[in-house]
């Protein structure tokens, strides 16, 4: 049996752990950063399973405005962490300044992700009828909010059809195929 035999079930768990985690902590942040209701539910479990690991740093990284460096130097902590990691068990090495630009790549590209799938999901919920409170739906339209309002403004909804969501997702999907590639080559040269 060659080595990969056993490496890929170990990378497939070390790429599915870290990238939970660092969901997680994208949340949390997103979430803080929109100003979404804090005693949300789904809010509270975001602090709670994130609040051991950013608690700490918080005490020596300040918030810079609405955005909660700590958790962002997580994120990028554990991005590289998990790039090291299975970079060693596929017996390849990274140089620092690469495994730094494609850890911001990665999670610049999770960032778009997040806000494409929120997106996605708020056009598809507005088409059921809500009955009462969901802690859920909250969270997504305050999560999609700073996104969509800009939409709005230049396009307004057409014959009671909002097409904000659609353009979004668009605007999204360009803006990641012209700002990811560009730092991925950026990272392979410095490799």
């Amino acid at each position: 049996m060659n080595s990969s035999y056993f490496a890929d079930p170990v990378i497939f768990i070390i790429e599915t752990a870290f990238s939970l985690y660092i969901l997680v902590l994208m949340l949390r942040m997103l979430l803080q950063w929109t100003n979404a209701e804090y005693h949300n539910p789904i809010s509270q479990f975001l602090v709670k399973v994130t609040h051991p690991l950013v608690r700490p740093l918080r005490r020596v990284i300040p918030a810079v405005g609405r955005i909660d460096s700590a958790t962002v130097l997580l994120m990028l902590l554990l991005k590289m962490i998990s790039i090291v990691l299975i970079a060693a068990l596929q017996g390849s090495a990274i140089t620092v300044a690469a495994l730094v630009v494609l850890s911001i790549a990665e999670l610049l590209q999770l960032l778009i992700t997040v806000f494409t799938i929120a997106i996605i999901v708020q056009a598809l919920m507005s088409w059921v009828p809500a009955s009462g409170y969901n802690a859920a739906t909250s969270l997504l339209y305050s999560l999609t909010e700073p996104v969509l309002s800009r939409v709005q403004r230049f396009i307004p909804a057409i014959g009671g059809i909002d097409l904000s969501p659609l353009v979004a997702i668009v605007g999204l999907q360009v803006v990641q195929m012209v700002l990811i590639p560009p730092i991925q080559q950026i990272a392979s040269m410095l490799n």
